[in-house]
């Protein structure tokens, strides 16, 4: 007896036109599938709260929804991608409206602490990381659950933020079913610090929230250019789970005329046969993303990404889940034309290494 959701997969693929103009009313992409029939779902999570530059990421997931019905589905390495089914939840307004509430509070306290905390307003702004991270909590168990049963559902996952602390919850439903993985994440920042600002969920300690999970063996970092004494002190105590790839390295390897392949095998050497990837926007050269919270001169080109996510694929490790992240609408459509296009590669690369989909010139790496 045939499954009817794979039965109206199959329909809808059998008369979609990839050729056609996006429909800009449809899902993601213009593609006609629904979550239910997809084999890779995509979260959003319009998520803001701690942001301590730039806001504007909470409407990342809206800004790429509607920026992806013009990219052209057709890609030489995988001319059969968009088959995938791939679909994207609608965005969970009550979730996009405690971020709002919370991210005014939030900006009273940062202010606050910028100001040298003064007595004036002490006795309420004190309350606020606690409010907070209660949220937070609750945001984590959140899509610990969501995420959880479309894992559980054979699905694969990309989680859209919003801020870099959205994605914790998925990486706990990860640790409860992978006994182990790597985390490999294309950032500006290290993320690293314990409680930024006095919130535990910040968006820059997400990766050491992420390493408090017994199941993250490796954490590589690729593309940092911003971090702190804390955080250099925590890689040069961990004994090597985390190992950090500063941009200085890659272009000093770059002026020594090493190859961005020769680099891309020193990071991949680093990772574990089972990989998490996390993508900052940011990761990339601000001028790929300049409405991003907080952008930092240098950073990846576009297809030196691309070509480091197809690297690891091509490795034969496995992308269990990734997301990304820190994409802001800013004043142009650019931000999110860029991230519409990182999501769909990100998206189509991990279903190659599930085994969901077949890439061409696989041997060729």
């Amino acid at each position: 007896m045939h499954d009817p959701t794979v039965l109206a997969l199959q329909q809808k693929i059998a008369s979609f036109d990839p050729n056609a103009v996006g429909d800009t009313s449809g899902g993601l992409f213009g593609l006609p599938f629904t979550p239910e029939e997809a084999q890779v779902v995509v979260v959003p999570v319009p998520w803001e709260v701690t942001v301590s530059y730039r806001a504007g990421t909470a409407q990342g997931p809206a800004a790429i929804h509607e920026a992806s019905a013009q990219v052209d589905l057709y890609d030489p390495d995988l001319p059969d991608a968009w088959k995938l089914g791939l679909a994207m939840e609608d965005v969970d307004t009550e979730w996009e409206a405690e971020s709002s509430r919370l991210r005014k509070l939030a900006e009273q306290y940062i202010g606050w602490l910028e100001d040298g905390k003064p007595s004036k307003g002490a006795a309420n702004l004190q309350t606020v990381p606690a409010k907070v991270t209660e949220s937070g909590k609750a945001l984590l168990e959140w899509l610990k659950q969501k995420t959880g049963a479309y894992l559980d559902a054979g699905k694969g996952v990309v989680l859209l933020g919003g801020d870099h602390s959205t994605p914790l919850g998925y990486m706990h439903a990860l640790a409860e079913r992978h006994e182990e993985f790597g985390i490999l994440q294309i950032d500006a920042h290290c993320d690293l610090r314990i409680a930024y600002e006095g919130f535990e969920y910040s968006h820059a300690s997400i990766m050491y929230n992420a390493l408090q999970l017994p199941q993250v063996k490796k954490l590589v970092q690729v593309g940092i250019r911003d971090l702190c004494q804390q955080e250099a002190d925590l890689i040069a105590q961990s004994g090597g789970r985390v190992v950090m790839f500063h941009h200085r390295f890659l272009r000093e390897e770059q002026f020594a005329k090493k190859s961005w392949k020769k680099v891309c095998g020193k990071i991949i050497a680093q990772l574990p046969q089972k990989v998490y990837l996390s993508f900052d926007i940011d990761g990339l050269d601000p001028k790929l993303c300049p409405g991003t919270g907080t952008p930092v001169p240098g950073g990846l080109e576009f297809e030196e990404a691309l070509y480091l996510i197809r690297a690891v694929v091509r490795s034969g490790r496995q992308i269990i889940g990734c997301d990304l992240n820190e994409v802001a609408p800013g004043d142009t459509d650019w931000n999110g034309n860029v991230g519409a296009r990182l999501l769909y590669q990100m998206a189509n690369w991990m279903a190659v290494s599930q085994g969901r989909l077949k890439a061409t010139g696989m041997e060729t790496e």
